[in-house]
């Protein structure tokens, strides 16, 4: 805090030339409250700021006791240099720190804390207790704060390493403590802290216990920076055998980065498994994440993210930390030097692992069929095509006089020369998108019912019906186009089916004939249990078994058996990018991320059965014109406005 002017001014109220002091220094208290906003944002804010100095005090094991998502108690334990009683007593004071002595050494920082706030910022605002101690054979100090005041100083039995107890935090300002999240929320983010933590460094041990629960325990790895981190990620990450990913390793005289990579086919559709190292410190860099993507370049669709865990090492004199209250970004003096190597070193170990891309196996641009193609290739497309899972629309059956739908043909339910179609028809052309490749049979030409010669004007039949790159859905209405775009409408249909489950508990399950038991990280088994009672109203059945594990004897009927860890990973990973980015959360959260998951993706081509259907099925939604996060799901084109794009008078 900038040191205060002083100020005095003349008050017409006390008369004519008498000054009144009205700035003043802030009460200590006050002062590391207010700093303790940005320090100690929530639990795992404290837990991941007690890692930081444990492991700059040398430490090779950290333990973590929890209790009540660590609002009750957070404990961390560890086996470092510890601390004479003056040290001790001084680390709780605001800017008492042992990492730096000058302004040049702000320049060349190469330890992971370095401000000296942390420590006075959480006890602020707790019952603070640490106990510290350099060896086995003299006692050691235990020193009790309340609120940032000293209770007392005694000495202790003797230890090597600091144990800090941190309990009631927020006891002092309950405004903060009110707006934590629930218990299974604020559980997830200390997990995630840890987990960052425990990647950086693995030839350390952690551990996590919470309510007398194990979440996480890993040993410290052996072996090469690179062995053990592999060895690190396979323990902690669901990313498969470190043989399964793909090494990276270069060193220049400015840079060094090393590290894996996920292969493209594993790639999921959040950023959930990206992890980028400077010197040891995780950090977020969006700059840097587009390098990693640019080299995957036309190995991965659209909506697509691969798993990376990148160290990069540079000379500390090159990159700033002091940037962020939460030390989570950095700058580099030459950041576009730093994103180039990135790029090639990433691209060349792809190229190499995979090899070139193969070309030929591409899928040719689609548009428009204009009816210029010969007669034998008309029966073409009638073909079914394997889609991603429309929801059965028999689950809400069609009824004549959909207001939003008249709206669109510019009519009046009956009158609007809409044909009518039966629930059975939509609810077979939409179960064909659940079938996918398991159905090999080819619609017969002529089956799809009247075709655009003979249809009446309007959302008619499916020879009005066209899709653009696979992408757009292209229709006439009476007064001129539509334009819809199938993974937004998909989405707002799902979304729309998820919360009508979610409020009364009728979703569809299919029982597995295995059943099947699969493992998650900590954090990721930490959210998927506050889940389970909504997702058993989706139609999931499944139960913990033991440690981070859950056994799944049931799934929503739309979801073809062996997905189930796909759907579950990709659900949660989604959960937790809109918790995020968007702060959404409880149900609303789940049925987005179920929509967004369930969704046809642009790029998947429908046959005109499965645009039909998913047309009549987003007219069913009582918000048809806008997707769950308020993109428009089509747009309309009147013949007015066409008429003046080609300038016809």
């Amino acid at each position: 805090m900038n040191a205060p002017v002083e100020q005095k001014e003349t008050s017409d109220a006390l008369g004519e030339g008498t000054e009144v002091d009205r700035i003043r220094l802030m009460p200590l208290a006050l002062a590391n409250k207010i700093a303790a906003g940005e320090v100690v944002q929530r639990p795992a804010s404290a837990v991941k700021e007690l890692i930081e100095n444990a492991l700059d005090a040398g430490a090779t094991r950290i333990d973590v006791v929890l209790q009540d998502a660590g609002s009750t108690l957070i404990q961390v334990t560890d086996n470092g240099s510890g601390m004479s009683e003056t040290d001790a007593r001084m680390a709780v004071k605001r800017h008492a720190t042992s990492k730096i002595r000058s302004v040049e050494d702000l320049e060349s920082i190469s330890t992971l804390g370095f401000r000296g706030e942390a420590l006075a910022s959480i006890a602020s605002v707790s019952h603070f207790d640490i106990r510290t101690g350099q060896d086995e054979e003299h006692a050691a100090f235990q020193l009790r704060l309340e609120g940032g005041e000293e209770v007392d100083g005694l000495p202790a039995p003797p230890i090597r390493g600091t144990s800090v107890s941190v309990r009631n935090l927020y006891f002092n300002v309950p405004a903060r403590r009110n707006f934590l999240k629930r218990p299974q929320t604020e559980l997830k983010h200390i997990l995630d802290a840890v987990q960052v933590l425990a990647l950086a460094h693995p030839n350390v041990a952690f551990s996590i216990e919470h309510d007398g629960n194990t979440l996480l325990s890993v040993e410290d790895e052996d072996g090469d920076m690179l062995r053990a981190a592999a060895a690190r990620m396979a323990a902690l990450l669901p990313v498969g055998s470190p043989e399964d990913l793909i090494r990276v390793g270069e060193s220049t005289s400015y840079l060094s980065v090393e590290g894996f990579l996920g292969h493209p086919d594993t790639a999921r559709r959040t950023r959930g498994l990206q992890f980028l190292f400077v010197n040891g410190r995780w950090v977020k860099n969006r700059y840097l994440e587009h390098a990693v993507h640019a080299a995957y370049e036309y190995l991965l669709p659209e909506g697509a993210y691969p798993f990376f865990a990148l160290f990069l090492n540079i000379d500390p004199r090159h990159v700033d930390v002091n940037v962020h209250p939460t030390k989570s970004e950095v700058k580099f003096d030459d950041e576009r030097g730093v994103y180039g190597m990135l790029r090639a070193v990433v691209g060349k170990a792809l190229g190499t692992t995979l090899g070139s891309p193969d070309f030929s196996r591409a899928k040719p641009l689609s548009g428009l069929d204009l009816g210029f193609s010969s007669s034998g290739s008309s029966s073409s497309a009638t073909e079914e095509h394997p889609g991603r899972g429309l929801p059965p629309s028999g689950s809400r059956p069609l009824q004549g006089g959909n207001p939003a739908l008249d709206a669109l043909l510019g009519g009046s339910g009956a009158g609007s020369g809409r044909p009518s179609l039966s629930s059975d028809r939509v609810s077979d052309a939409s179960r064909s998108l659940y079938e996918g490749a398991r159905r090999t049979e080819t619609l017969q030409a002529g089956s799809l019912g009247p075709t655009a010669s003979n249809a009446t004007s309007g959302l008619g039949e499916e020879g009005l019906l066209w899709q653009l790159h696979d992408t757009y859905i292209l229709t006439q209405i009476l007064s001129g186009l539509v334009i819809i775009d199938q993974q937004m409408a998909h989405e707002r249909i799902l979304y729309e089916q998820a919360k009508a489950c979610l409020k009364d508990g009728f979703g569809l399950s299919q029982q597995l004939l295995f059943p099947r038991t699969i493992e998650f990280s900590a954090s990721e088994y930490a959210l998927l249990e506050g889940l389970m009672p909504d997702l058993a109203k989706l139609g999931f059945d499944i139960e913990p078994f033991g440690g981070n594990s859950v056994i799944v004897r049931g799934v929503p009927a739309d979801i073809s058996a062996g997905d189930e860890r796909s759907v579950l990973d990709e659900i949660v990973d989604q959960y937790r990018a809109f918790e995020r980015v968007e702060g959404l959360s409880g149900r609303e959260n789940l049925a987005r991320s179920m929509a967004r998951r369930g969704a046809v993706r642009a790029g998947i081509p429908l046959s005109p059965r499965e645009m039909r259907s998913l047309i009549d099925q987003l007219f069913q939604c009582e918000t048809p014109y806008a997707s769950p996060d308020g993109r428009p799901t089509m747009i309309r084109m009147s013949g007015n406005e066409l008429r003046e794009r080609f300038d016809r008078k």
